[in-house]
């Protein structure tokens, strides 16, 4: 018989994770209790402190450099907008200096 693998959400693996961090719970008996190898947990230990900023990061933060972004891209494609207008506007001036109308 082959076993099937369960599949863990987020927000179940760190409720298992917190057995043992917060709860101090043995590793051996969260493993056992879940059906989980230890080396499973361990990556799921490491993944979580090498991701743990995300959880302190402020919205607003994020927010701000969205936006910060996009404002920069506009001024970039305005400027750009602005160099082609003074390109054309040159173009005309010196189209009506040969044509004679000044």
């Amino acid at each position: 018989m082959s076993k099937t693998r369960k599949s863990y959400s987020p927000e179940q693996k760190v409720k298992i994770l917190k057995e043992h961090l917060v709860e101090r719970r043995e590793i051996s008996d969260i493993c056992s209790e879940h059906g989980i190898h230890p080396n499973m947990f361990y990556r799921w230990q490491r993944q979580f402190f090498e991701n743990g900023e995300r959880a302190f990061r402020n919205q607003k933060d994020t927010k701000t450099r969205l936006l910060e972004n996009k404002v920069s891209k506009l001024e970039h494609k305005l400027s750009q907008k602005n160099d082609v207008l003074s390109e054309l506007m040159q173009e005309h001036m010196d189209l009506k200096k040969t044509l004679g109308e000044d």
